[in-house]
């Protein structure tokens, strides 16, 4: 009996019956059968057993990607940079014309992505239209923010320090970033805020057209050079932006550290680093 309930209990038969004369009826008939016949009747078969759960047997699912992956897939490469290759040839006052002409018509009212409710102004970017050398950051903080200046804080204070160690004022030099409205808390630019506010500074660059790019922080850095590589690894390195071809020309880049994040870190390292990371500029700029 107890052989007969586990059979029906592994294939799925969930009753049991109240009577027991039809199990004594099926072993009166069983008992009359031959011999042989009852040895040809083939056993009960049981269920294959479950596998144990493994987590290295799940389906690997895909990763998602990157920032710096996936804008550059979905936004260098499909935006039409209009007339790069006869920007160089523009004046400086037809440069700032098409820059102004940006600001005010387009970055000033922009609404693309949700940093717009938040913001107090746009930050467009500031300096010379014909500047040999540009630096970009990520976004906005709470004075550019106020202010409608990038770098007016204490990280600009100490970027502007580093723009005169270097010979040069801010004026002869371009200052942008990626994005042109503050993210909440000064967290880092969002995939989606990225795509929607990244062709500008791609027309930025079109127009200004520098020699050099310093891309200051990781996020610009992975940004610009389409890459996942920490900041650690490739600053003072160089690298090419390509975004312009092939009208375009190629632009050299030197990613360094953010002036925020020396200001947290101010050791001698840290300033010797960036310190040759400028001085590898200025030498390529044949300063």
């Amino acid at each position: 009996m107890r052989q007969h309930l586990l059979t029906d209990h592994l294939l799925g038969v969930g009753t049991v019956p109240t009577s027991f004369k039809p199990q004594i009826r099926h072993e009166q008939a069983r008992q009359s059968e031959p011999m042989q016949a009852r040895q040809a009747t083939p056993p009960p078969r049981r269920p294959a057993p479950i596998p144990a759960f493994r987590l290295d047997e799940q389906e690997a699912k895909p990763k998602p990607a990157s920032m710096a992956t996936s804008v550059i897939e979905s936004l260098w490469d499909r935006i039409t940079i209009p007339n790069a290759g006869g920007n160089e040839s523009l004046t400086v006052d037809e440069k700032q014309q098409l820059l102004d002409q940006m600001n005010l018509m387009e970055v000033a009212t922009c609404k693309q992505c949700d940093l717009c409710r938040g913001r107090t102004q746009t930050v467009f970017g500031e300096g010379s239209a014909t500047a040999d050398l540009m630096f970009v950051g990520e976004g906005p903080g709470q004075n550019e923010d106020l202010q409608g200046r990038p770098f007016v804080g204490k990280a600009g204070e100490l970027l502007e320090k580093m723009i005169q160690a270097m010979g040069f004022k801010r004026e002869q030099v371009y200052i942008a970033n990626v994005v042109k409205c503050r993210p909440p808390n000064n967290r880092t630019p969002q995939l989606a805020e990225v795509q929607a506010c990244g062709g500008y500074l791609l027309r930025q660059i079109a127009i200004i057209q520098p020699k050099v790019i310093v891309t200051l922080g990781g996020p610009a850095a992975q940004l610009m050079l389409n890459t996942q590589t920490g900041i650690t690894r490739i600053r003072g390195q160089w690298h090419t932006f390509d975004a312009l071809k092939p009208d375009g020309p190629s632009i050299d880049v030197m990613p360094t550290f953010h002036p925020a994040y020396l200001l947290r870190s101010y050791t001698h390292d840290n300033r010797k680093k960036v310190w040759a990371d400028l001085q590898a500029v200025l030498e390529r700029l044949g300063k």
